[in-house]
């Protein structure tokens, strides 16, 4: 009897860390970062409604720089964030070291040369001060856009992504380069000629695209909803992309962010 009591308390032992994930509470809390304006308010007006009309509870945390919401994710203390890019992500993520995962793309407003005290890009002239994203995925970004537009040369060879001052080989208007932080940049506008501004803050700036001087063109700085790449195939992972990519959403979408750049996903004529 004594051999068979231990053998079955080892069994029970062995079999109850199992039987305590199996019954384990499903998540009901989902706590979402994003920067403030546009994405916090996809959140707030098509996303929370359709999570919590399935049962969870939403918690959104608003930020207002590009390091702390990939930080909080890796830590835990978010589930979920939205607020960049996949080459800003690839890079923060390989740099610190963090194992993070795109889930779905998101609207994303362009990226876009803005006036400053110069109100026309043929105001240009010799020495004009232009403010760009001080962080190194957005300053390249910005760095492309004026090459696009003719202002500057990058040097040949380099990788486009992560270009920066320094890999300026032609200013023929000898620019003068203001960095700032991307949340600041619409604040700048009285204090230097021109500025670069990410469509996110330019939007919750209540500054309209059409307002733009030069929109950026492509999608590779189309923005993304990334999760801790353990929790990728997670329930509530595929709850909150299904909310993204729903037909309400969608709607939500065309009718609130005239001028934005659609996922992928939703093909063309979205």
């Amino acid at each position: 009897m004594k051999r068979r009591s231990l053998l079955a308390l080892s069994l029970a032992m062995t079999l109850l860390p199992q039987t305590l994930w199996a019954v384990a509470p499903a998540k009901r809390e989902i706590v979402i970062g994003t920067t403030v304006g546009d994405f916090a308010d996809m959140v707030n007006d098509a996303v929370k409604p359709q999570l919590e009309a399935k049962g969870y509870r939403v918690k959104l945390v608003e930020f207002t720089d590009y390091v702390s919401p990939n930080l909080a994710l890796a830590d835990g203390s978010l589930d979920v964030n939205c607020f960049q890019h996949k080459p800003y992500l690839d890079r923060f993520a390989t740099e610190r070291g963090l194992s993070l995962t795109p889930l779905t793309q998101v609207p994303t407003g362009p990226m876009g040369l803005y006036a400053g005290k110069k109100q026309r890009l043929t105001e240009l002239a010799q020495g004009s001060s232009v403010a760009l994203p001080n962080d190194p995925s957005n300053q390249a970004r910005a760095l492309l856009l004026l090459q696009d537009l003719g202002w500057l040369r990058l040097k040949e060879g380099i990788d486009p992504l992560k270009a920066s001052e320094f890999d300026v080989v032609a200013n023929p208007h000898g620019l003068k380069w203001v960095l700032l932080e991307a949340a600041q940049l619409p604040r700048a506008r009285e204090d230097v000629d021109f500025v670069v501004i990410n469509g996110n803050f330019a939007a919750s700036s209540g500054i309209p695209f059409q307002s733009g001087l030069f929109l950026e063109r492509g999608y590779t700085f189309i923005n993304w909803v990334v999760v801790r790449s353990e929790d990728k195939e997670k329930p509530f992972a595929k709850d909150v992309a299904e909310a993204y990519n729903s037909a309400a959403f969608r709607a939500y979408a065309k009718g609130r962010f005239a001028g934005y750049k659609w996922p992928q996903a939703w093909g063309k004529g979205e």
